[in-house]
C-alpha cells in the first residue's frame, strides 16, 4: 500500500496520462461549450497527482493544516441560501451570491455533474475533500478574477485555473479554446494568455479560507490576492464573447 507524505494510506492515483481519452473529451467540449461533463473527463485523463501535490502544499500554508483538519464542505456553505443572505453587502459573498442567482447556478448543480466522471471525489478521503473544495469554489473564482460565464470568460478563467492548479487538464482546455478563437477580429487569444498570467501572478486561491473571504469587501479581497482587473476580456465587447464570435 503506497503512502502519503504524512504517512497515512493513499488513494490510487492515476499516474500514466490518458491522452487520447481527454482529445476525445476536448473535441466534445468544443463542438458543446456547456457539456461540463467533458471538463471532469479530461480532468480525469490528465491532473494525474495535481490534486495530491495541491492538498500537500495548503498543509504547508499558514492556516492550512487546520483547513484540512476541519474538512468543512464548502459545496454545503454554497447551498445555505440562509447563509448566502446573511453575507454583508459588497462582499466577495454578496457578489457571489448575486453571480449565481443571475446565472441559474448551483454548486450542487456542479457537483452532480463531477459525480458522473469522478466516482471517487464523494469519497471520505483528504484528496477527494480537497478535490470537492476546488470543484465548489469554481464560481466564486469567477466573481473574483472577473470572468463571466459566456464561452471567452470561461476560457479566461480555465487558463487561470492551470496556472493556480498546474493540472495539465485545465492547459489542454484552455489551449484548445484559443485554437478554436484563432485569427478573429478581437484579441481573444490575449485575453485567454492574460488569464494564465494573472492566475501566475495572484496569490494560491486554493490556500484561502473560503468562509472568511466570502465576508471580504470584494475589492479589498483582489487587492489583496493580487487580481488586478482582466483589462483585456473587459475590453471585448459582451456580444463578442460567445461561441458565434468565436467561431
Amino acid at each position: 500500500m503506497a503512502l502519503t507524505e504524512d504517512g497515512a494510506a493513499a488513494r490510487p492515483v492515476a499516474a500514466k496520462r490518458e491522452w487520447g481519452r481527454a482529445l476525445r473529451a476536448l473535441r466534445r467540449l468544443l463542438a458543446d461549450n456547456e457539456d461540463t461533463a467533458q471538463v471532469f473527463e479530461i480532468m480525469r485523463a490528465l491532473n494525474g497527482r495535481a490534486n495530491v501535490r495541491a492538498y500537500h502544499r495548503l498543509l504547508a500554508t499558514p492556516g492550512g493544516g487546520r483547513l484540512a483538519y476541519e474538512r468543512a464542505e464548502l459545496g454545503r456553505r454554497l447551498t445555505d441560501q440562509a447563509w448566502l443572505d446573511s453575507l454583508p453587502e459588497g462582499s466577495v459573498g454578496a457578489a457571489y451570491r448575486a453571480f449565481v442567482r443571475s446565472e441559474r447556478l448551483s454548486a450542487e448543480g456542479l457537483a452532480e455533474v463531477s459525480r458522473q466522471r469522478l466516482a471517487q471525489i464523494e469519497e471520505q478521503h483528504p484528496y477527494a475533500w480537497f478535490g470537492r473544495r476546488t470543484r465548489d469554489a469554481h464560481d466564486i473564482w469567477h466573481v473574483l478574477t472577473g470572468y463571466g460565464r459566456d464561452p471567452l470568460g470561461e476560457a479566461c478563467l480555465v487558463a487561470f485555473s492551470y496556472a493556480q492548479t498546474k493540472g495539465l487538464g485545465w492547459a489542454l482546455i484552455a489551449l484548445g479554446a484559443s485554437w478554436r478563437v484563432r485569427g478573429g477580429r478581437h484579441p481573444f487569444q490575449r485575453a485567454i494568455l492574460q488569464g494564465y498570467l494573472r492566475g501566475r501572478r495572484a496569490k494560491w486561491l486554493m490556500g484561502e479560507d473560503y468562509e472568511a473571504l466570502l465576508r471580504e469587501p470584494l475589492e479589498s479581497a483582489r487587492r489583496r490576492l493580487g487580481l488586478s482587473a482582466p483589462s483585456i476580456y473587459d475590453a471585448i465587447p459582451p456580444e463578442a464573447r460567445g461561441p458565434a464570435s468565436a467561431a
